[in-house]
């Protein structure tokens, strides 16, 4: 099994980086693990909310692999415990997927067109 995590923007703080490192050693331990940032959109001061989300859909998209299973992670999903979480990733293995992609979108959201 292979697992993506897509994040818009990058981590800056060193504690915050220090940590993804930890649970990225840890987690290749059982599945191949891979993260893509994409970085800040250039001129976004001079574009609104729905012009940056859009730009950033385009390069979410970009990234998806369109033979696996595609979790956009925001606040409009369900929460969930470690426990439920772990058990939710064996159940998706146990049925057969072999790709998941994780996606957090930028401060304002994913874009409809991600969705």
């Amino acid at each position: 099994m292979k697992i993506n995590l897509i994040v818009v923007g990058k981590t800056n703080q060193k504690f915050l980086i220090n940590g993804e490192a930890e649970y990225a050693k840890r987690i290749n331990r059982y599945v191949k693990f891979e993260k893509s940032e994409i970085p800040d959109l250039k001129n976004a001061k001079k574009m609104s909310k729905d012009e940056i989300k859009r730009e950033e859909g385009k390069l979410i998209s970009a990234k998806l692999s369109p033979n696996g299973l595609i979790v956009l992670l925001d606040n409009k999903g369900q929460a969930k415990t470690s426990m439920q979480f772990a058990k939710w990733i064996q159940n998706t293995m146990n049925r057969g997927h072999k790709h998941i992609t994780f996606v957090i979108g930028g401060a304002y959201g994913i874009s409809d067109e991600v969705y």
